[in-house]
């Protein structure tokens, strides 16, 4: 007799601890590529335009975000990284950082402050913000651009809190 109430004892504390689980799940943990990521404008900035993916390669969209600065403003790394690209890149100034995981950002309309092939730290200043984005008239504009290989993702994943979802049961 005390055998069976051992494990009926025993099966109640499992299907207690199961349903406590269900009815409070963990909190999925962030992607890992989003980890150690910061905003480029401080403090956090308004956001002008958001990111509309491209339907294909070469499609319409907007390839990133628009955020609201000063011009002179410094831009700071948003991750550690090591810096692809200062400079012109056809007829706007740009900073370009690769991260771990694959990720890299882009940053314009920024006089850069950095070389290609220098290591930064997230916070770092890696340039200026400049005026004169479209569409930003009367104030500067940092365009913040994500990249995880040759697909374009939203860069405000990395710093914005996660999208609550149900999951199904």
């Amino acid at each position: 007799m005390r055998i069976l109430i051992a494990i009926l004892s025993g099966a109640a504390l499992a299907c207690s601890a199961a349903l406590t689980a269900a009815a409070h799940p963990a909190r999925p943990a962030e992607p890992s590529s989003a980890a150690g990521f910061g905003w480029p404008l401080a403090p956090p900035p308004a956001v002008a335009r958001p990111f509309e993916a491209p339907g294909s390669v070469f499609g319409p969209g907007h390839r990133g975000v628009d955020l609201v600065g000063e011009a002179g403003q410094p831009v700071l790394a948003a991750a550690d990284g090591v810096v692809v690209h200062a400079g012109w890149l056809v007829d706007r100034a740009v900073v370009s950082v690769e991260h771990s995981g694959g990720l890299r950002t882009s940053h314009e309309l920024v006089a850069p402050a950095v070389a290609a092939g220098d290591r930064v730290a997230r916070g770092q200043v890696i340039g200026h913000l400049e005026p004169g984005h479209p569409g930003c008239a009367a104030r500067a504009c940092l365009h913040w651009g994500l990249r995880e290989g040759e697909r374009y993702r939203d860069p405000l994943e990395l710093v914005a809190p996660s999208r609550v979802r149900l999951l199904p049961w």
